[in-house]
């Protein structure tokens, strides 16, 4: 079992176990090596979350492109242990798909407080959509007292990465930003 797998495990153990039938339920979705009994886990009825959770990260992480919508579910929850499962599982899938729910997600305004880990999964992805995703959504946190300063802290780190021109005129501005101007002026001076 490797280690992400286990820190899952080990979280939902006891939310599986509160629930009648849960111990063996979460027992079994540890244990079945079957792809097909954890895609099934994703459309039965009345399966709770951290089942659908566990299901979707195993198939995710094995390749399995039918986890893409429970991730990308699981990836815009409020819970940011659940986002940071679901993106780890996201970055091995594979599906082309997921650079375009990322970026969705990440640059939509009404979910900023949930955008960390589309944030850092579209830095991890370097897909096309990465760069303009990280700059819209960066501009949109630049106002003076925006709550949401590690998103755009995540955002300028991410465009550092990806040293890509056409962020200059963001980080530029987000030198103006106390809890910014750091990693602003580390990601421009890596920009070629």
């Amino acid at each position: 079992m490797d280690e992400e797998l286990r820190s899952l495990a080990d979280r939902v153990r006891s939310e599986a176990r509160s629930g009648p039938g849960g111990a063996a339920a979460y027992e079994r979705l540890l244990a079945t090596e079957d792809p097909d009994e954890l895609a099934k886990v994703l459309t039965e009825t009345e399966r709770p979350l951290w089942a659908r959770e566990m299901a979707a990260f195993r198939l995710g992480c094995a390749g399995d492109r039918r986890a893409f919508e429970t991730l990308v579910l699981l990836l815009n929850h409020r819970d940011p242990q659940r986002c940071g499962t679901a993106a780890y599982a996201l970055a091995r899938l594979g599906d082309p798909r997921t650079a375009r729910a990322a970026a969705a997600l990440a640059t939509n305004s009404l979910r900023t407080a949930y955008a960390l880990h589309p944030v850092r999964l579209l830095t991890e992805l370097r897909a096309p959509e990465t760069v303009p995703a990280l700059i819209t959504t960066l501009r949109g946190l630049l106002a003076p007292a925006n709550p949401h300063w590690r998103v755009a802290l995540a955002c300028v780190e991410g465009l550092g990465q990806l040293r890509d021109a056409r962020a200059r005129p963001v980080l530029e501005a987000a030198l103006g930003h106390p809890r910014l101007v750091a990693a602003a002026s580390a990601a421009l001076s890596r920009l070629k």
